[in-house]
């Protein structure tokens, strides 16, 4: 390990001028003897500094390719008192041709850290800003910042996230790193210092959002800049459509969107699933192979965001009286989950960007006049979307886009005008008990042993087959979605987190007395489970005090994961069986989907399978084999539908990509293609559901804050036109492959 010291004395050619509220804790290219430097694993070499092609001064830092390369800071002697500082500032460049990520940690006397990590581009340098207070793009309502760097006042700035808590009275250290660099990485550094004020962080989230509800700091193709423009490509877009519905005319499909071209099944005139030659198929009401090619979300109403205490964010929002004021409302989405923690405005008044950019294409004009000596005033009616006009629209672009199915959050109403497929949701809530797994991202783990889940289980299956039980147009309703079976990470903690959550409870939570009688079942006493599992238990009650930790699973002691799954077992069994009991009852005519699983274990996958028609898994990755190990799931024997997949970019409005980033906009249509060819490479897979119709609001949707390209349109409704012509290619050429699979020949026809 090599530990370097700076030298005392830089040439100074000339640097960029502080501006107001900057303190310079140390100059790179002007040493004081203040403040001590050292590397490890980097260097600094012994030239001085350099002058970059835009004429700023710069000093180099290599970072060697070792496991954690690092430049240190600290005092000569005491601490640094940044109590009246909002802000650490480094000024920074890349030294390479391409972006590095720099991580920076600071510490105080009491061995607290604030951690952040800077994501620097490439090209010329900037100032980052490095907030002292634990705060993040969520704190300020939305799950990812607007784009960085940002010119403000003609400076680059590059504003980053803060994680943790220091003593800023006692800052001992400042500690630059790299993770594991391949080849060895130059940083260009010329100063780190301190902001006394926060007014380069609050510009930063000020007038980021115009009237259209799209991102101030970017020009993209679609981006609308007046209401002329969205009609115009209203109008457009409806020219095309008729071309595509034209086609879509000539296709060979059954009313449902099966394949008439392929093998021909037995209609029992509802939605169900067959396996023919080693390969599952969806079968419509008609008899024929449907691949469900999907969309999520399909409502007019996620066009939503918060704007109570940050109206500032917005350029243009209407004034009360006006007509577009019609699409506030209010709401309240601090419901506690893991969802919602950290986050910041996700409550009160919100405004529907998306209805209001509808209303602005579709609605009729109206100017409210004002009262005079021969009329009475008039108001302009309050106009709320034409939601008869969007259903039928929106049908018309998802079948001439080449869907066939409404994926889950979708509009009901859309689903019974009878022209495409619908998939419904099944969201139990009551007040059973339930178990924390970690992160409980949507809440906590239904307890299925507490007979008051039972009870709202059969509440919501009724509810929701209600209007829907002689449905031909209903493919089967969804069990949940992405409940916390495990916790996120790979440790046993992490796999067996349901057992470990279980154990920590009281015996009055009926799943900690069901786990208790297993153990009894098997052990009959603490002799028994003391010796099985390596610990001494004085007494067996020591098991219901609430808190009691479970040891590890280890090889010496291979009982303790044993029953860790068999417990997971039947727990999944307990309420899987339990929804499909229930859904029998009252729709058995409809398929249960499974549980739309982003998180899984092998038993609750399992359970899955024994007791569901299928099983549904969101996979954000590059294809549905990097999501699970496709040969565990053909081992299970049922077919598998992919509820959500998506892929993203940053260069179209929204600051978040999603979890699937590509680079750029056009990639996203050679993405979609790759996910859609290797998904009807897997003979279980039975459709795939893209996740969602619409963008998400730029400035953060209602429920969780998310602010993604997910859309095949965006959020003044315009398609992106070459992402969906893409995809529209995609869906007709898998139906036409599933049409070939299914050859008729291999078939045996049904009367």
């Amino acid at each position: 390990m090599i530990r370097r010291t700076l030298p005392a004395v830089f040439a100074l050619l000339f640097s960029t001028p502080l501006l107001a509220g900057q303190q310079t804790l140390f100059s790179f290219v002007r040493p004081a003897a203040v403040v001590n430097v050292a590397t490890e694993d980097a260097s600094l070499p012994q030239y001085n500094a350099e002058q970059t092609a835009e004429g700023e001064v710069l000093r180099r830092v290599v970072f060697n390719p070792v496991e954690r390369p690092s430049l240190k800071l600290s005092p000569q002697s005491g601490a640094w008192d940044w109590s009246s500082a909002t802000a650490m500032t480094l000024r920074l460049q890349s030294g390479m041709d391409w972006p590095l990520t720099v991580d920076v940690t600071v510490l105080s006397s009491d061995g607290k850290t604030l951690t952040s990590r800077i994501d620097l581009p490439a090209g010329p340098a900037q100032t980052v800003l490095v907030p002292l207070k634990a705060t993040s793009a969520l704190s300020q309502g939305m799950r990812a910042g607007p784009p960085m760097p940002w010119v403000h006042e003609g400076q680059r700035w590059l504003l980053t996230s803060s994680a943790g808590e220091v003593d800023l009275k006692q800052v001992v250290s400042v500690t630059l790193s790299m993770n594991k660099p391949n080849v060895a990485q130059s940083l260009m550094i010329e100063r780190v210092g301190t902001q006394d004020d926060e007014q380069v962080q609050k510009a930063v989230y000020t007038g980021l959002i115009d009237g259209y509800g799209q991102s101030t700091r970017a020009r993209w193709p679609e981006k609308i800049v007046s209401d002329d423009q969205l009609k115009a490509a209203a109008a457009r877009e409806q020219q095309q459509l008729k071309g595509w519905m034209a086609e879509r005319s000539q296709l060979p499909h059954d009313k449902f969107g099966g394949v008439t071209t392929g093998v021909r099944f037995e209609a029992k005139g509802f939605f169900r699933t067959e396996k023919q030659d080693g390969r599952w198929y969806l079968v419509t009401p008609e008899g024929h192979p449907f691949y469900s090619l999907g969309v999520n979300a399909v409502a007019p109403d996620g066009g939503r965001t918060y704007v109570a205490g940050r109206e500032s964010m917005f350029t243009t929002l209407p004034q009360e009286g006006e007509p577009l004021a019609q699409f506030y409302g209010e709401g309240d989405n601090n419901d506690g989950n893991g969802s919602s923690s950290g986050r910041g405005f996700n409550q009160g008044r919100w405004y529907d960007f998306y209805a209001a950019n509808l209303e602005r294409t579709h609605g009729k004009a109206c100017t409210p006049a004002a009262a005079t000596d021969t009329a009475p005033a008039v108001d302009c009616p309050a106009s709320v979307v034409d939601k008869q006009r969007w259903q039928g629209h929106t049908l018309d672009r998802l079948q001439g886009w080449g869907f066939n199915t409404l994926g889950n959050w979708s509009d009901s109403a859309v689903g019974q005008a009878d022209r495409i497929a619908y998939t419904l949701p099944l969201s139990i809530v009551g007040d059973y008990t339930s178990i924390s797994t970690g992160m409980d991202w949507w809440g906590r783990m239904p307890d299925p042993f507490d007979p008051r889940f039972a009870m709202a289980t059969e509440r919501a299956v009724a509810i929701a087959a209600r209007d829907h039980r002689d449905d031909p147009w209903l493919i089967g309703y969804f069990a949940d979605n992405e409940l916390a079976w495990a916790a996120p990470g790979d440790d046993p903690k992490a796999r067996y987190a349901l057992a470990y959550g279980t154990l920590r409870l009281t015996t009055d939570v009926p799943a900690k007395r069901a786990f208790l009688k297993q153990l009894r079942d098997k052990y009959r006493n603490q002799a028994g489970l003391s010796k099985a599992w390596g610990i001494d238990l004085p007494a067996w009650e020591l098991m219901e005090d609430p808190g009691f930790e479970p040891p590890l699973p280890s090889p010496e002691y291979p009982e303790i994961e044993a029953d860790f799954k068999y417990f997971q077992k039947v727990f999944a069994q307990t309420y899987f069986k339990t929804i499909s009991d229930s859904l029998k009852w009252h729709a058995p005519n409809h398929l249960l989907l499974g549980g739309r699983y982003a998180v899984s274990t092998p038993e609750a996958v399992a359970a899955c399978a024994e007791f569901c028609d299928v099983l549904s898994f969101n996979f954000y990755t590059p294809k549905p084999q990097d999501g699970y190990d496709f040969s565990q799931l053909n081992a299970l024997d049922k077919p598998v539908l992919v509820s959500e997949f998506q892929f993203g970019s940053r260069d179209r409005g929204p600051f978040w990509p999603g979890p699937m980033e590509v680079a750029k906009e056009e990639a996203r249509g050679p993405s979609y293609a790759a996910f859609v060819k290797a998904a009807l490479a897997e003979p279980t897979i039975v459709g795939v559901h893209w996740f969602q119709y619409l963008d998400q609001p730029a400035s953060g949707r209602l429920l969780d804050g998310e602010n993604g390209h997910f859309g095949l349109v965006g959020i003044t409704d315009v398609p992106f036109q070459g992402f969906v012509e893409s995809v529209r290619k995609s869906n007709l050429q898998a139906q036409a492959q599933i049409g070939k699979l299914a050859a008729p020949e291999k078939a045996a026809t049904a009367p």
